[in-house]
């Protein structure tokens, strides 16, 4: 069988390298089995200039199994933009469950708010408008956060992870799940340096940095899956 040169192979967001086959899996088992909120939470930031910044579908479809299997009643989310992985959180856990919400930009969050409203879910979220490590070190100067939270997902300022890592091994009980977006970096992380964009490198070296910590991490198990950007998937065993 002969191979495509790895020369040969152009840059392409879509990390299966192939359009029509991602295309495939959201049209066979994504979008039918998408909430009709989530749907309308997508269609309103579709014209948003960084519209990329949001959770693929089939990372949030995958998020919530998760969130319904470590039955996630109490978690937090470090990086919202318009709300599609929030409101995927919300519309996954209890009446009564709880979202802390971490996000320096309200203006993104409130394109989604209406349709988080509309959903009936907006209370059970809390949004902070900060920065995520002072906030962080705020909730653990409380004892009663430490080892609280069922869940966690993280999708903000990259060269931050592994601070952020540190600090959820702390807020975060054993058996609860973190998942980190982006992990892969547009496939990047897999590229000669010299073949990456100048201006994504510094980016791209801190995210494979932070996928050989957490792998080399015995507080975890990981999983680091080619889903949307890639998400690394922790369970905090220790």
């Amino acid at each position: 069988m002969e191979h495509t040169p790895k020369e040969a192979i152009k840059p392409n967001p879509i990390l299966l390298q192939s359009e029509d086959l991602y295309e495939y899996i959201l049209e066979t088992s994504v979008y039918p089995r998408e909430p009709k909120p989530l749907k309308d939470l997508r269609d309103a930031s579709a014209s948003h200039p960084l519209a990329f910044f949001g959770t693929s579908p089939d990372a949030a479809q995958l998020m919530a199994m998760l969130l319904k299997l470590v039955n996630a009643k109490k978690t937090i989310e470090i990086g919202v933009f318009t709300g599609y992985s929030l409101l995927t959180t919300a519309l996954n856990i209890p009446d009564d469950g709880k979202i802390i919400a971490i996000d320096v930009n309200r203006k993104s969050y409130e394109i989604g708010l209406p349709t988080i409203q509309e959903a009936g879910v907006e209370h059970k979220i809390n949004f902070i408008e900060s920065k995520a490590l002072p906030y962080l070190d705020k909730l653990l100067e409380n004892q009663e956060n430490e080892g609280s939270f069922d869940f966690a997902f993280v999708d903000a300022d990259k060269d931050n992870y592994w601070n952020y890592h540190e600090r959820l091994m702390k807020l975060c009980k054993i058996g609860a799940i973190i998942i980190y977006d982006n992990t892969l970096w547009g496939g990047m992380v897999a590229w000669a340096e010299e073949s990456v964009p100048a201006a994504k490198r510094k980016l791209r070296l801190s995210t494979i940095e932070f996928n050989q910590s957490i792998t080399a991490d015995p507080r975890v198990e990981v999983s680091l899956a080619p889903l949307g950007d890639g998400v690394m998937i922790c369970r905090r065993i220790s």
